[in-house]
C-alpha cells in the first residue's frame, strides 16, 4: 500500500462550510436499476465549489490554504482576494501559502496565475484551459497534469494536451500557468480491496468467469480462452477494444491539428 506525498497541504486546515454543497449518492442507480456497474458505497463526501471560470480580473489574491479534495485526484487551494471574497481554486505544483495569485490579460508567469493563452509565451506549461472564452476551464484539470503552449497564429493557440493531441483553442481563451499538483498519483497503489470501496468502487467480476447467459466470454468447461474471432466483448456483446466512438462529422474536427497516441490493444 502507497500514499501520495502530501507535505504541500495545509496541516489541520478545515473546509469553508459555505463552500460547501451537499453531494448525493445515487450508487450507479437510474430508477432504482443499476445502470452503471460497479457503483456503490463509499466514503460520505461534500463538493467543494471550486472557481473555474476566475472572472475577477486584476484584483491579487492570497492563498490561505491548500486542503484536499475527495472529488478530484489534485489538490485544491483556499484564496482571499483584496476586496474579502474566498474562493477555492485547483492548486498547482510549487504553490505555497501566502503567495499571490492575479487573473488579467498580462500576469507575471509564476504557478497559478491566469491570463489569455494568447499573452503566453511559446513553450509554457499551462492547466485549467477553456475551451471557449469566458466559459470557465474544460480541460486538463487532473493531478499531474499540464498542456505545453506550441504557437499563437491565426486567432488561435496550439497547444499539446496530456493525451498527445496537438489542438488549437481561441488564443482569448484563459488558461493558468504551472502545472497541477500531486503529480505522485498515479503511481499509487490503493493495497486493499477496502480502499477500493471507501472510493464507492464495487467488485468486478471477470467474463470469463461468468455462464454464457450472463457474459459472451462466460462457459466452457475449465479455464477456457475468449474464444471470439473479433477479440473482446462487453457484457452487451460490443466490441470492447479499437472501436472509435468519435461522431464522424464533430464540430471541433477542423480545430485539431493532431490526433492522441492510440495504445495497440
Amino acid at each position: 500500500m502507497t500514499k501520495a506525498d502530501d507535505s504541500q497541504l495545509t496541516k489541520k486546515a478545515r473546509s469553508l462550510k459555505f463552500l460547501l454543497r451537499i453531494k448525493k449518492s445515487k450508487a450507479g442507480r437510474s430508477k432504482g436499476r443499476i445502470s452503471v456497474r460497479h457503483q456503490g458505497g463509499g466514503h460520505k463526501q461534500k463538493y467543494r465549489l471550486i472557481d473555474f471560470r476566475m472572472e475577477k480580473l486584476n484584483i491579487p489574491a492570497r492563498v490561505e490554504s491548500i486542503e484536499y479534495d475527495p472529488n478530484r485526484s489534485c489538490y485544491i487551494a483556499l484564496i482571499i482576494y483584496k476586496d474579502g471574497e474566498k474562493r477555492y481554486i485547483l492548486a498547482p505544483q510549487e504553490l505555497k501559502i501566502k503567495d499571490e495569485v492575479i487573473n488579467d490579460e498580462i500576469v507575471p508567469l509564476k504557478p497559478a496565475n491566469r491570463m489569455f493563452l494568447k499573452n503566453i509565451p511559446v513553450g509554457t506549461f499551462v492547466y485549467n484551459l477553456e475551451l471557449i472564452p469566458g466559459q470557465g476551464a474544460k480541460i486538463v484539470r487532473s493531478a499531474g497534469n499540464f498542456a505545453q503552449v506550441m504557437a499563437v497564429e491565426g486567432g488561435y493557440a496550439h497547444l499539446t494536451l496530456p493525451s498527445g493531441e496537438v489542438r488549437m483553442i481561441p488564443e482569448n481563451a484563459m488558461a493558468s500557468i504551472g502545472s497541477l499538483s500531486n503529480p505522485e498519483h498515479k503511481f499509487e497503489n490503493l493495497g486493499k480491496a477496502g480502499r477500493m470501496r471507501w472510493l464507492g468502487v464495487r467488485p468486478t467480476v471477470r467474463g470469463t468467469a461468468m455462464n454464457p447467459v450472463d457474459h459472451p466470454h462466460g462457459g466452457g468447461e475449465g479455464r477456457a480462452p475468449i474464444g471470439l474471432r473479433k477479440g473482446p466483448k462487453t457484457p452487451w456483446g460490443k466490441q470492447a477494444f479499437g472501436v472509435k466512438t468519435r461522431k464522424r462529422k464533430k464540430y471541433s474536427d477542423k480545430l485539431i491539428i493532431s490526433r492522441r497516441h492510440h495504445k495497440r490493444k
